[in-house]
């Protein structure tokens, strides 16, 4: 057999926190044997993708091309590879490696490896080094065992963003037991939390929605939830006072908690999966001691836990809602984004980037 050679790859990259997203050539890795190669079909743009490019976390290296919610079809597969052969369309997430060897990674947790998972994009490679790149690009080559399976019948665009918003939703749900007759509330009505309305739901939940936003009733409405308190009234959030067996918050930037802790029952577990910034105001201990309430985190999910959000997705019709654009529209996307302007999630068609 030949030996594998790396292949030319378009992409578009930030070159620096204050550069717009451009053009950009660059080589994808030479496949090893437990490798995929896929031509990118769809990305979707997430929060997280400007965050990292903007250096807002202080962890980024340039040139950056992010996109972590790809959607593709596979073009050849390494000698070990056993899962997927050329044609078979699937999925990249957040993650394309770990250590393989720790209990969390043994668990099918690969979220949570010892080590730390390594990243779709700015991360060093774990065998040679280099830095990844991500999905707004025509291609892309990973490790099988980071890589799934779409299901039959699913929608590829609105499927995208299920790799990102649909597993940091699903597996909080699911790993803190949420049942039929449960009572959840979702804090924010974005990319995440329409996705937790929906999974919610789809669990048997009945689904409060929590926002500022009077704007935001009927939407939230049209997405499945049974009922929306205006976070900023006094006399709703009253009314709600120890009855929510679950929190699900996606708000990413710094809010005051205590309120809906003040909402949960006894028992009750409030789930952060927006924010990564220090707790501003401080909660207070009261709210979780005298009720013996649960203050937890989560951080998207493992690679069998992925697969299974798509099949349940599939399985009950459950889609992200997407407005799709061309790869030359992204720097709008963005600041359409930071703005709040779209529902819920942009998705790139990469048949654009043959043009750009």
């Amino acid at each position: 057999m030949a030996q594998a050679t790396k292949t030319p790859a378009k992409g578009y990259a930030a070159h620096s926190a204050t550069s717009p997203l451009e053009a950009w050539e660059f080589e994808r890795r030479a496949p090893r044997p437990d490798d995929v190669s896929i031509d990118i079909l769809y990305c979707g743009v997430c929060h997280s993708d400007l965050h990292f490019a903007r250096d807002d976390w202080g962890m980024a290296s340039y040139p950056v091309v992010p996109g972590h919610e790809i959607v593709g079809r596979v073009t050849s597969v390494g000698d070990q590879v056993s899962q997927y052969q050329v044609g078979d369309l699937v999925g990249v997430g957040c993650m394309v490696d770990s250590c393989r060897q720790c209990k969390a990674c043994n668990d099918g947790l690969e979220n949570y490896c010892a080590e730390g998972f390594v990243m779709t994009y700015g991360s060093p490679d774990k065998h040679d080094g280099t830095l990844t790149q991500g999905g707004y690009s025509d291609k892309v080559v990973v490790s099988e065992r980071f890589v799934v399976r779409m299901p039959d019948g699913i929608d590829l665009k609105s499927a995208a963003p299920i790799l990102c918003a649909g597993i940091t939703t699903y597996s909080p749900l699911k790993h803190y037991g949420v049942k039929p007759g449960d009572k959840v509330g979702i804090i924010g009505m974005g990319g995440l939390g329409h996705m937790g309305v929906k999974l919610a739901k789809a669990l048997g939940a009945e689904v409060t929605l929590f926002t500022r936003s009077e704007s935001k009733k009927a939407e939230a409405k049209q997405q499945g939830a049974d009922h929306v308190v205006i976070s900023t009234s006094e006399d709703e959030m009253g009314a709600i006072t120890e009855t929510f067996d679950f929190m699900l918050d996606t708000v990413p930037v710094q809010h005051d908690i205590n309120p809906y802790l003040n909402a949960l029952k006894p028992d009750g577990t409030h789930i952060l999966v927006g924010l990564l910034e220090p707790l501003d105001p401080a909660v207070s201990g009261a709210n979780l001691v005298f009720r013996r309430r649960v203050l937890a985190g989560s951080l998207i999910g493992g690679m069998p836990e992925t697969q299974e959000v798509l099949d349940f997705c599939a399985e009950n019709g459950i889609t992200c809602d997407v407005e799709m654009i061309s790869i030359d529209q992204i720097n709008e996307a963005w600041e359409r984004m930071q703005k709040g302007d779209v529902k819920y999630r942009f998705v790139i068609d990469m048949a654009s980037i043959k043009e750009s």
